[in-house]
């Protein structure tokens, strides 16, 4: 974390030099007023508490203008090593593989970038201010108070070691579970974004019962943690206040004794010691809220540090050469798990060829393994075993920005984001003119229903996509891919939501306006791959036949099972 603040180590010496001057005015205070209650007031000397309450005021104004620049400086140091360490979180977030962001939670990930980055920061701004603000009032209290009585500074440091001892015990008890209310907190975060993203079906099935009892259970324990944790800081306050009054007591019995007995001490030093005395150990308790607001903090900084730290699965290759863009594709005996699964094989020994210009089709059952497949090719995964290769490169020796520039995909769920419809599909091609995305609509068949929106491509679409069909959002990610033009095309089920009629003319113009494309297209119907150049069919993540339609349909026992429990036997005979 210090790296971050590095930079803006100048604006917090600035503040910590003007709240040292904030806090010496402070500690001036208490001497004049000595002053005027000795000399001016017992001597009825008007004159000196004029002079001495004006100098008074001054140091106050002086103070008080110190304190304002500390905090605008402080604010200015905190604020921006925040926003430093939030847009590098996040950063690595974006750059986390799917096994890193499920191991941690999207809920998790949330808590982290919110909640224990504004810990954090917390941190800085207490250090600058509170932290160097308590030093120098502990430190130059003890001076001061030292200066009007050494017996003084003595009652005041018998007091010390029980605050030590009050401090240490509450801040390590307290201290494991400012790492549980985190925790607690990641789990409000999931059931919200679980509950947020999935509204639709919460209702479909009026689930909302469960769905609340599910968030209460969930508040219920960060309230019982947190509740932990006030309840046994609630008792350091009153211990420490307990020693506080104790320590004053004893210097006003002490001091009047002294005066009582001619001990050289004056009404006046007595006060001035009273204030001293509370002024250091004022200062102490709030060191002691410091201290419980670094160690929440760490306990953040330890979360932050967990997933800045976290090793790239998926990290860049070193092939710095730019091969020709055919768009060829060759998988060699591929094999992959996923990870946490006992090592069981989801494909195994994997290989086929997509030639630029071919459509490849991949069918096979349910969990056979056909979205796995596909997302090798731009590494979402990597393989455990073969090599998977794009223009005669190993996919692991090239740096992933160059790679998935080769590669549009529509995923079989269509992600779509709150702006216009425009903007979504420019994601493809962020300079992309109106021309180009209405071209890149036409072909995906998105054309027609975009003009009869209220706004057309200026169409405001809702979160997550809400407000159109599961068709119109199809259509709108394959524009996206289309409008991105790259050598390879993948489709992983993303037409499912299409009638076979307006899927065949996407495929129809998809030929006529990209014939050199490499196409791989995952489709539960037969319909769908019918005119494909090859089709994988996959059985429990290997494969079992491939060929064109017609080809399987003589030696495929399980296409030709598909193909007659969606077609019926008479279209078989047809063939």
């Amino acid at each position: 974390m210090l790296k971050y603040l590095k930079k803006y180590r100048f604006l917090c010496i600035i503040a910590a030099l003007f709240m040292v001057g904030e806090v010496s005015m402070d500690l001036l205070q208490p001497d004049l007023m000595s002053d005027i209650v000795d000399n001016g007031v017992l001597k009825s000397n008007a004159d000196l508490i004029i002079n001495v309450g004006i100098k008074m005021i001054l140091l106050v104004i002086l103070g008080g203008i110190s304190g304002i620049l500390c905090g605008v400086f402080a604010n200015l140091a905190s604020q921006q090593f925040g926003n430093d360490l939030r847009k590098d979180l996040f950063s690595k977030i974006m750059n986390l593989s799917f096994e890193q962001t499920d191991k941690i939670s999207t809920g998790s990930l949330v808590t982290r970038l919110t909640n224990d980055v504004t810990q954090v920061q917390n941190m800085v701004m207490m250090s600058v201010r509170g932290l160097v603000r308590n030093s120098v009032m502990f430190i130059g209290g003890i001076i001061m108070l030292y200066r009007q009585s050494p017996k003084f500074a003595l009652i005041s440091a018998c007091g010390l070691p029980f605050i030590v001892v009050f401090v240490s015990f509450f801040i390590k008890k307290a201290s494991p579970l400012f790492a549980i209310v985190q925790t607690k907190l990641d789990g409000i975060n999931n059931v919200m974004q679980e509950n947020i993203a999935g509204a639709r079906v919460v209702k479909a099935y009026v689930k909302e019962e469960h769905e609340l009892d599910r968030f209460d259970r969930a508040n219920d324990e960060l309230c019982t943690t947190n509740l932990k944790v006030q309840t046994l800081l609630a008792f350091m306050s009153p211990c420490m206040n307990i020693i506080l009054n104790t320590c004053v007591v004893t210097i006003i019995l002490a001091g009047g004794f002294s005066v009582k007995n001619g001990g050289g001490i004056t009404p006046g030093e007595i006060m001035a010691s009273v204030t001293y005395m509370a002024q250091i150990l004022h200062g102490i308790m709030f060191m002691a809220n410091i201290f419980q607001i670094f160690t929440r903090a760490k306990a953040s900084a330890d979360r932050i540090n967990e997933v800045l730290s976290c090793n790239e699965i998926i990290s860049d290759g070193t092939y710095d050469k730019t091969p020709e863009s055919k768009g060829k594709i060759e998988f060699k005996n591929v094999s992959f798990s996923y990870p946490d699964t006992s090592g069981e094989k989801v494909l195994e020994n994997i290989s086929f060829t997509a030639d630029p210009g071919e459509t490849v089709a991949i069918i096979g059952a349910t969990g056979s393994g056909k979205s796995t497949l596909v997302h090798l090719i731009p590494r979402f995964f990597d393989a455990d075993d073969g090599e998977i290769l794009v223009d005669g490169i190993n996919v692991k020796d090239y740096p992933l920005e160059k790679l998935r520039d080769k590669i549009s995909i529509v995923l079989q769920k269509a992600e779509l984001y709150s702006r216009t419809i425009a903007e979504n599909i420019r994601w493809g091609k962020n300079d992309a003119n109106p021309w180009e995305i209405k071209k890149a609509s036409v072909i995906a068949q998105a054309d027609d229903f975009i003009c009869k929106t209220s706004y057309g491509y200026n169409t405001l679409v809702s979160e997550g996509g809400h407000s159109l069909s599961g068709g119109q959002k199809q259509r709108i990610s394959v524009s996206r891919a289309i409008l991105k033009n790259s050598p390879i095309l993948i489709f992983d089920d993303s037409t499912s939501a299409l009638d076979l009629k307006t899927e065949a003319q996407l495929y129809n113009a998809l030929n006529n306006e990209f014939p050199d494309s490499t196409r791989i297209v995952i489709a539960q119907r037969i319909a769908s791959i019918k005119s494909a150049d090859k089709i994988l069919v996959l059985d429990d993540g290997k494969i079992s036949a491939s060929g064109t339609h017609e080809e399987l349909m003589k030696i495929s026992d399980i296409y030709r099972e598909i193909c007659h429990s969606q077609l019926g036997e008479g279209d078989e005979n047809n063939e």
